[in-house]
């Protein structure tokens, strides 16, 4: 029986490495043009050309890696399916994360101007766009003559767009953990497959499975083979029907003080996006098996300016119970279901959701609702005995509503978002963009969120992780004095009046950055400093005391025909009752030799304890985000390649081995996850077949 198990083991990842991932160029479509092709020849997402996430867009803390992940996850779709810049609508231009709301009003100003783009460089026109904002909307966007007549296309044209993609991946450790001998009830490898199939914007379906190193495959509760599932079909912009998505999805409205389950963006990316106010609809293709929504959503326009959007959705969640009872105390969101406990936990609760979004747009102007009613088929009973958890949802239905407001002129944009519930509390955030001059804008941002307030799926701007507990202003300015260079700052201070994790009741934070980046043909620079200043109790919990976190870094980019080289130094300092110290020195080269694309990554890391880990941004995968912590003392060493294997550019392969080398240690982790050794080393392999 072993070693039928074992053999079959083999056969399920040599299955799974029978697909795909092609960073080649996109099937054209009918009126796609030969510009598109040479500025556009590589779709996939490359770290030595888009500075996203690792730098800049990714906050560099633990607490924002899941918003990071979902993000590039978004942006590797749009990357994957791209739309006619000169048929873009606002609403088009908007679900782009990377474009500034100047960024967008030009273009749709030189559009509106000067008709459409016949190409590429007229792009160079648009002075807000630098040179890698122009290669990110180059790799989302192309650039083609428009249709005489617009209108929605016959099934035969649909069938002739229409194209799919699949991809699979396998992570291969070269260790063994504790729990890969005892106590987890799956293999040590984790995988997953991902099918997407799309014609144009109009029509899009997906299935996506995923299994964590650890959880059984086609064993156990998991008969049915992987760990989780995500499955959609979603259709767009037929006629009044303006979005449809029947199967697991995510939405966004407003601020995000009510419904927010899509993604977040740091505090720098703030400056760019939160005051848009954007209202989406998407389906849920990444692996996480948390935070999504299972039904239908739908968008319909009734007239012109006039939105509305109704949903509804059941699902079974993961979640803690209270002993001896049938209530849950927590809601669980990590996604893990590989010892026999996880396993208890896993879809052990129903969840029923419904509402809906109304948005009236006249002019400049902008006015909207939104309103939903959630049950639960077990009681939610937090633990209140703490103190921090006192007003956390209790109960097992809720309602959340609330009005979100803007008006747009050239010059100066307002929006906010008020909201209540059934905490019978208020949230408010409200923010003012000045553009007081074509290159320098500046925001104003208050927000405040009662210690009552609570809404199951809000996530918005917020110096915590919830949209609770805090009061607070943020003053942001971008400045671009030539189109080389450019600096992003911002100021946040902020109260917390109700206790929360560790921290007592009254707490202040002040958060500062400055960050510069200058571009130059060949040459990318790139300046980031951080001060973080937050209020934690002190060493016997009688008073609060301030905790100091410093973080610098510093990188310097080349990149000529077919070599990239980006070397970069990150400093951190944290300090309280004792100081920490932390540094890190990387360097990632890179090599384009016809087909093959090779990365080499190398980094040595130093720091005095885990208060002073660093965060450093990694290739990976496609699909894939990589942020790892390091702490301590060690090396960190990666190579990966990859090959476009034939020559229309449909398959593609993948393959990758990192290691890390600790100097001060003799294992690593602890409990089921620790490894017996001072290293551990992973393969990553993956395919992409476009068809």
């Amino acid at each position: 029986m072993q070693s039928f198990m074992i053999t079959r083991s083999i056969i399920h990842i040599l299955l799974l490495l029978t697909a795909l991932t092609p960073l080649s160029a996109q099937t054209a479509l009918p009126t796609q043009t030969d510009e598109r092709e040479v500025a556009n020849d590589t779709i996939l997402y490359d770290p030595f050309l888009l500075p996203f996430p690792g730098e800049g867009w990714g906050e560099s803390t633990d607490e924002e890696s899941q918003m990071a992940e979902e993000l590039l996850d978004v942006v590797n779709e749009l990357a994957a399916n791209p739309f006619n810049l000169n048929t873009a609508t606002r609403d088009d231009l908007e679900q782009l994360p990377f474009l500034s709301d100047e960024q967008i009003e030009e273009l749709c100003e030189y559009l509106y101007k000067y008709g459409s783009m016949q190409t590429v460089g007229e792009l160079a026109m648009i002075t807000s766009l630098d040179p890698t904002t122009r290669r990110l909307l180059l790799r989302c966007t192309y650039i083609s003559e428009p249709p005489k007549q617009q209108r929605f296309p016959s099934v035969k044209e649909l069938l002739r767009w229409s194209k799919s993609e699949l991809a699979t991946a396998v992570r291969i450790p070269l260790y063994e953990r504790h729990g890969d001998r005892n106590g987890y009830l799956g293999y040590r490898y984790r995988h997953w497959m991902r099918y997407t199939f799309t014609a144009g914007q109009y029509l899009r379906a997906g299935l996506v499975g995923a299994q964590d190193a650890g959880e059984p495959f086609f064993a156990g509760r998991n008969r049915m083979g992987y760990d989780h599932y995500s499955f959609y079909l979603a259709l767009a912009k037929m006629g009044r029907l303006k979005q449809l998505v029947a199967g697991r999805y995510r939405l966004r409205f407003g601020m995000g003080l009510t419904m927010n389950n899509d993604f977040g963006l740091g505090k720098a990316a703030t400056l760019s996006t939160l005051g848009r106010s954007t209202n989406t609809i998407r389906p849920h293709s990444s692996r996480s098996s948390a935070n999504y929504l299972q039904g239908i959503a739908s968008t319909v326009t009734l007239a012109k300016g006039l939105d509305v959007t109704g949903f509804l959705s059941y699902r079974k969640i993961d979640a803690t119970r209270v002993k001896n009872s049938e209530a849950v105390s927590t809601i669980r969101t990590d996604g893990y279901h590989r010892t026999q406990n996880e396993m208890n936990y896993k879809e052990n609760t129903a969840q029923t959701i419904g509402g809906g979004h109304i948005n009236f747009t006249r002019g400049g102007f902008t006015l909207g609702a939104t309103a939903f009613y959630t049950s639960f088929n077990r009681l939610l009973q937090p633990d209140t005995r703490q103190r921090y958890r006192q007003h956390y949802p209790q109960g097992d239905r809720f309602w959340n509503a609330s009005v979100n407001y803007g008006y747009r002129s050239h010059r100066v944009q307002i929006a906010g978002e008020t909201a209540t519930g059934d905490c019978r509390a208020v949230a408010t955030l409200n923010t003012v963009t000045w553009q007081a001059a074509d290159n320098l804008s500046l925001m104003l941002l208050q927000r405040f969120y009662s210690y009552r307030y609570y809404s199951l799926f809000a996530q918005s701007f917020a110096d915590g992780s919830r949209v609770q507990n805090e009061s607070g202003i943020y003053l942001g300015a971008t400045w671009r004095p030539r189109r080389t260079l450019s600096f992003v700052a911002y100021t946040d201070f902020a109260h917390h009046p109700w206790d929360q994790y560790q921290i007592k009741a009254g707490a202040r934070s002040w958060d500062n950055l400055v960050e510069a980046t200058w571009q130059r043909r060949h040459w990318t620079a790139h300046a980031r400093y951080r001060l973080r200043m937050r209020e934690h109790n002190n060493a016997d919990n009688t008073a609060l005391e301030w905790r100091t976190e410093q973080r610098a870094r510093l990188s310097a980019g080349w990149q000529y025909r077919s070599w990239q080289v980006l070397t970069q130094a990150d400093l951190v300092h944290v300090s309280q009752d004792e100081a920490s110290l932390g540094y890190m020195l990387s360097t990632r080269v890179g090599y384009q030799y016809h087909r093959l694309h090779a990365t080499l990554l190398f980094g040595y890391f130093n720091t005095h304890d885990y208060d002073s880990r660093l965060y450093v941004y990694e290739p990976g995968l496609r699909y894939e985000y990589s942020f790892p912590s390091y702490y301590g003392k060690g090396l960190r060493y990666a190579l990966m390649l990859r090959g476009v294997v034939d020559r229309n550019k449909r398959l593609t392969c993948i393959a990758k081995i990192g290691c890390t080398d600790y100097f001060d240690r003799d294992h690593i982790s602890s409990s089921y996850q620790q490894i017996d050794r001072s290293s551990k080393t992973d393969i990553d392999l993956q395919v992409v077949w476009r068809f």
